[in-house]
């Protein structure tokens, strides 16, 4: 029998979307953990049983002191050995909305162990959005999305903090983004202002895209009974089953 990609799929501490992003994983053949944060820290070695590592939604911590930032503080001062040699693998990596803000305060999006660049914060519009949108999946790097690549899809967002924006004056921040164009480093991108992410990002990945971040919930978009009447359903497809199955393939490849 061939082995089975090994998924891990952190939870608590104000996580809530784990079973749904287990499900997504295991749907497709691979064998998903669900472990506790504290769990993983107190023993940081587990981390090599597995070729995945998922950050789901949630509002960890409640959101205090800004979206995702005191559970990156806890997950770099406590597992940033174990998380630096499960990148150096190029293992693969995704923060889903709460977890992007995660991956982002920890200092892994856009780019691993740099000066952060990037970061999340309130939406334009001042409060929480909860509602189906539109996307393009442009040509990047990016492993979890490699089949999608040139076409335009439908997710469902609910963040209250999405909105991407980069360090720096107007001139820096536009060649840091272009710098993130240039790269492949644009994974998704809103059809129109959803928030007022900088240039309509909706994902990021690293140069090698091995690590993904994303505001949408591909997770809650895997089966057609998922899709909302009207423009989701008119594609017929549920297109966020698609995120996970590049990323076992890619995984089964690798074992």
């Amino acid at each position: 029998m061939s082995k089975k990609v090994q998924a891990l799929i952190l939870t608590g501490d104000g996580i809530n979307c784990e079973n749904e992003t287990a499900l997504a994983f295991s749907e497709h053949g691979c064998e998903t953990k669900i472990m506790h944060v504290q769990d993983l820290i107190d023993q940081p070695g587990l981390l090599n049983q597995f070729q995945i590592l998922a950050l789901p939604g949630g509002f960890s911590f409640g959101d205090e002191i800004g979206s995702g930032q005191i559970l990156a503080l806890k997950l770099k001062y406590s597992l940033g050995v174990a998380l630096t040699e499960f990148i150096n693998k190029k293992k693969l990596i995704i923060g889903i909305c709460n977890g992007f803000q995660v991956l982002v305060r920890l200092g892994l999006l856009p780019k691993p162990f740099t000066e952060r660049q990037m970061t999340l914060s309130h939406n334009r519009q001042g409060h929480f959005i909860n509602k189906w949108v539109n996307l393009t999946v442009p040509k990047s790097n990016c492993i979890w999305t490699k089949s999608l690549q040139g076409k335009e899809i439908a997710l469902p967002i609910r963040h209250g903090e999405g909105k991407i924006t980069f360090a720096g004056d107007q001139a820096t921040q536009h060649n840091t983004f272009q710098s993130l164009v240039n790269n492949g480093q644009i994974a998704l991108s809103y059809t129109e202002d959803v928030n007022g992410s900088y240039q309509q990002i909706a994902g990021v990945t690293d140069p090698t895209g091995c690590i993904l971040g994303l505001m949408p919930h591909p997770e809650a978009a895997t089966s057609n009974w998922l899709l909302p009447d009207g423009t989701a359903k008119k594609t017929g497809q549920a297109f966020g089953q698609h995120f996970f199955i590049n990323a076992i393939k890619h995984c089964e490849e690798m074992l």
